[in-house]
């Protein structure tokens, strides 16, 4: 299948604002530059995190960026996303996830993650379990989390829980039923990006894909931001149908017009 004829009538290499991106082309505003530093420097300090924001404000860009920033020699990553199992089925996604061998019962795959972290303290290698979508967590893998932070009653840090979700898990959090997790967590909130933010994003986005010169007015990527208040997933919907509508009526610039017609119609 050939280039489409949008790309092809902005001179672009590649669909500009899709989600398959490397980590080393991943975009980071220069106003998260900081929160990235306080992430790494949590994991870096032993600590447990708890990350939340609204729905496509940069959550998962943040993890890419602590991934890409983490050493591999000292670090061991692992990504989870299935929060809505039971405890049992939960720590076995774990396992499957660091690639151990599961076990029958929930003590026993319990025994085995404990006992594959304690392995890699031996070998100062840190564990970092990234737990994407934790606002879904059942109540009783949260009362279980804490235990399994703990090693050596509780004074080795062998660990670190990083929990990501929507703000709604900050306040459950909060609850008196887990204190003991709210007790551990060194707690980050990702803020709706600015403006300069969006623009930064776009005009990012469209030099990756071989753009020589702005291809969005500058009152269309005002008016873009306003709509999705910076979400990056809104901005990247948006302007792709807006390429595309500008394409159609043989453009060169996406005005103010066109994503006007564009949210009209949303």
């Amino acid at each position: 299948m050939g280039t489409p004829l949008w790309l092809n009538h902005f001179k672009l290499s590649v669909s500009p604002f899709s989600k398959d991106l490397a980590d080393d082309d991943l975009w980071l505003p220069s106003s998260k530059e900081t929160l990235i530093d306080e992430l790494v420097e949590a994991i870096d300090e032993r600590q447990h995190v708890l990350l939340v924001g609204e729905p496509g404000v940069g959550k998962t860009c943040a993890l890419r960026a602590l991934r890409r920033r983490l050493p591999d020699a000292g670090y061991r990553l692992t990504y989870c996303h299935n929060a809505t199992l039971g405890e049992r089925d939960f720590y076995r996604q774990l396992c499957l996830a660091m690639g151990i061998e599961s076990k029958a019962t929930a003590a026993g795959v319990f025994y085995a993650i404990s006992s594959h972290v304690q392995e890699l303290g031996r070998e100062h290698i840190h564990p970092v379990f990234l737990l994407d979508e934790a606002h879904l967590l059942r109540q009783e893998v949260l009362d279980h989390l804490h235990v399994l932070s703990n090693y050596h009653w509780d004074s080795k840090p062998l660990l670190s829980l990083v929990l990501v979700g929507l703000p709604e898990l900050w306040d459950r959090l909060k609850l008196a039923r887990n204190r003991s997790l709210w007790s551990r967590v060194h707690c980050i909130r990702v803020e709706d990006a600015s403006d300069e933010d969006t623009v930064e994003y776009v005009h990012h986005r469209l030099e990756q894909a071989g753009a020589d010169h702005p291809l969005f007015a500058s009152d269309a990527l005002t008016m873009m931001h306003e709509s999705t208040a910076g979400r990056l997933r809104d901005i990247d919907r948006i302007a792709t149908l807006a390429l595309k509508a500008s394409a159609r009526r043989k453009l060169k610039l996406v005005d103010r017009d066109v994503i006007n017609r564009l949210l009209d119609a949303d």
